[in-house]
């Protein structure tokens, strides 16, 4: 089974003014992503994002930055089908907390043995002690966990708080994300340690630590996950840069179960940067043609994908 995390960075149906459109993959933060001539790249950048998945060919993709269902439909009929890929009967994205309605989704051949969304779950519930300006009834994931299990696989797509625009802040935040998907799981799995599961997505952990000591994410990766990254050259990790400072990171992440990581002990994970912009100089590597130097692109990320044979 292969499987995939891309965020696609804000896949939204847009209705009016014409045919149904989907936004292009860009934020509104940056001046040429909002300019008057930004909207012409919006169809390129989403060819793009559909030819990557095409090269990917995973049988289950976990994406990030998903307005809704029928975004995800529009994209999947419109774009990706039209790459000849084989298609995806399964498609799932619920509503999560996002304000702009960025959701996590799931796309798979496979048919899930159940689905779940964690996206109303408060501290209280999970028992976690939060502080201030964090409340313990209010829900704990800024977007969602999406529990999904395919075969003997349980998957947690997740996309914590994004360190920006004041990553102290936001570390809180992130810390407790991190605490919470370990306690969904712990609830869910009497001993975790010997199950196989992944919790997979776009979990916004900065590559260095400028204002923090300990990473975020640590209740997940410490004594608890086995972070599948590791396994591949450290110079060879990165899946995101940072088209305003100009920095790298490895935002994206695939944390396995001590009993999943065992059971595939050579298996290494692969980054697939085709589609990113040129300005994402230190890869060297093809690119898809039509690529531009900040757009069109793919996305602001690259996917990261791992294969369990024989899953």
């Amino acid at each position: 089974m292969r499987i995939a995390t891309f965020n696609v960075q804000n896949l939204r149906r847009r209705h009016g003014g014409g045919p149904d459109r989907l936004d292009g993959a860009r934020d509104a933060d940056a001046p040429e992503d909002s300019a008057a001539a930004a909207a012409g790249l919006d169809p390129l950048d989403r060819q793009l994002t559909a030819a990557v998945l095409r090269d990917v060919n995973a049988d289950v993709l976990a994406l990030q930055e998903v307005f809704d269902r029928e975004s995800l439909d529009h994209f999947h009929d419109r774009f990706l089908l039209p790459t000849g890929t084989a298609p995806y009967p399964y498609r799932i994205c619920l509503p999560g907390n996002d304000g702009r309605g960025n959701d996590v989704a799931v796309l798979s051949r496979i048919a899930p043995e159940a689905v779940e969304s964690h996206a109303a779950v408060t501290p209280r519930d999970l028992g976690i002690v939060v502080a201030p300006p964090l409340r313990e009834d209010r829900p704990i994931f800024r977007r969602d966990c999406l529990e999904v299990t395919v075969r003997r696989l349980t998957l947690f797509v997740c996309h914590f708080k994004a360190p920006y625009p004041d990553p102290i802040a936001a570390w809180p935040v992130r810390r407790a994300e991190a605490a919470a998907v370990r306690r969904l799981i712990e609830r869910r799995f009497p001993m975790p340690e010997a199950v196989w599961w992944l919790v997979l997505g776009d979990l916004n952990e900065p590559w260095t630590r400028d204002v923090e000591e300990e990473r975020a994410i640590a209740p997940l990766v410490e004594n608890f996950a086995v972070d599948l990254a590791t396994r591949m050259v450290e110079r060879e990790r990165w899946s995101y840069r940072d088209a305003h400072s100009g920095r790298y990171s490895q935002p994206d992440a695939l944390l396995a179960s001590p009993a999943l990581a065992a059971a595939w002990p050579d298996m290494r994970p692969y980054v697939v940067r085709e589609g990113l912009g040129l300005e994402a100089g230190r890869y060297k590597g093809p690119r898809l043609p039509d690529v531009g130097r900040h757009r069109p692109h793919a996305s602001d990320h690259a996917a990261l994908v791992v294969d369990f044979a024989g899953l």
